[in-house]
């Protein structure tokens, strides 16, 4: 299939991109670069410079002919997402509604969307399935869950089929070594805690050591980029075979804590990776993690490089150069 990337020179979107090749389709990147880097894309692709808020940027790239297409290109820090709404709402949701129209138009109907297990909230069981209660607890969160109505409106009104993937934690690098890209302004823990341990930066916070968890500290689903990469190829060659829309919860059903991370790291670099514990973030809940037993049912997909050694040894490699 050809397949257009939007996103693709992203840190989760250059890792889809090189899977998507991998199964032998035709790949095109559609990136306008403000987190994605020039070095995640591949000299065997094309790259189309654009942006999601310039409808015609859109629709120059569609109109190139594509079957499918993949959607990665949304603001993600759920923090920000509470003190600039409004930028979430332009990207995430008017930016998402300018490349579904765009696909339609060019008939383009094959949709796989990089959603967010935020769509969730507070967890009122555990593991999350894809029927757990849906009250997201950022505006993050919203942006993903609307897009999700607005998908299958799309696909009862106009016959757009998606895969709508949800996880927690992307983590991990290209285990093959070729993608190398650091990810921007990164949020999540891995990342900070190789700033730490290459000298970036000083020291590391660890929020609340008090929970109801094995030692005290958080517990986050960590699955590796690659894992996730994979599924969006599994998820849009689902929906290419059965013509219908599926939407996914992608897990490893366990969590780490982040102690747990913070030691491994510290094992497998040999790095001291100085750490102060503070208080609490509000709003931060003990234990969040998913299921993926439909995942499995319906694509065959299981997690293969998210246990935590590979987690942290691909994501150092990056690092420590």
């Amino acid at each position: 299939m050809k397949v257009l990337v939007i996103g693709g020179a992203g840190y989760i979107g250059s890792h889809v991109v090189k899977e998507l090749m991998k199964a032998g389709h035709k790949v095109t990147v559609f990136d306008n670069l403000s987190s994605g880097l020039r070095c995640n894309l591949f000299p065997e692709n094309d790259f189309i410079y654009g942006n999601i808020l310039i409808p015609a940027d859109l629709e120059a790239a569609f109109s190139q002919g594509f079957d499918a297409f993949v959607h990665l290109a949304a603001f993600k820090a759920a923090g920000e997402s509470m003190i600039l709404p409004e930028k979430y709402s332009v990207n995430n949701i008017t930016g998402t509604l300018n490349i579904m129209n765009a696909a339609v138009k060019y008939n383009c109907l094959k949709m796989v969307f990089s959603s967010s297990a935020a769509v969730f909230g507070a967890p009122e069981y555990l593991p999350m399935d894809e029927d757990h209660p849906k009250n997201p607890e950022n505006y993050y969160g919203f942006t993903k869950l609307e897009i999700e109505r607005f998908m299958a409106w799309y696909d009862k009104l106009k016959g757009m089929r998606f895969a709508a993937l949800r996880y927690f934690n992307a983590a991990g690098y290209d285990p093959e070594g070729e993608i190398r890209g650091l990810e921007q302004k990164p949020a999540n823990l891995l990342p900070r805690v190789m700033e730490v341990a290459a000298g970036m930066q000083p020291k590391l916070k660890v929020f609340g050591t008090d929970y109801d968890t094995r030692d005290g500290t958080c517990i986050r689903d960590y699955v590796h980029v690659t894992d996730l990469a994979r599924a969006h190829v599994m998820a849009l060659d689902y929906i290419a075979k059965n013509d219908k829309s599926i939407t996914l919860n992608l897990g490893t059903e366990k969590g780490t804590t982040v102690k747990e991370i913070i030691d491994a790291a510290r094992k497998i670099t040999g790095k001291e990776i100085p750490s102060e514990d503070v208080e609490r973030r509000p709003g931060d809940p003990a234990c969040l993690y998913a299921t993926s037993k439909r995942a499995k049912e319906l694509l065959g997909w299981e997690p293969k490089y998210s246990d935590v050694e590979t987690l942290v040894k691909t994501t150092w490699e990056v690092y420590k150069k």
